[in-house]
């Protein structure tokens, strides 16, 4: 079930591919998050992370004014993407 709340999930890895792998293995893509002190690694990850909202070191940091929502089933519109980008240009 898609979890709503302050919860963060950890889950251990070998790879970055396997970490990746695991995120985008759901149905539901609202939010994700990668933690790290190597902040390439945080872009690189993250860029290819399938959710909504994605964060690096920080969570929920984005202006209120942004669309809000998710990915695959837990919605539509993606703040800090293409359709934020289409909101905004309209």
């Amino acid at each position: 079930e898609e979890i709503f709340g302050p919860v963060m999930c950890v889950l251990d890895f070998e790879t970055e591919d396997e970490a990746i792998t695991r995120a985008n293995a759901t149905e539901f893509g609202l939010s994700a998050g990668v933690f790290t002190s190597d902040l390439a690694r945080g872009h690189r990850v993250i860029s290819q992370i399938d959710a909504g909202s994605c964060f690096i070191n920080s969570y929920n940091d984005a202006p209120v004014e942004m669309p809000f929502g998710g990915s695959k089933m837990s919605g539509v519109g993606r703040e800090n993407s293409r359709a934020a980008i289409e909101h905004y240009s309209q």
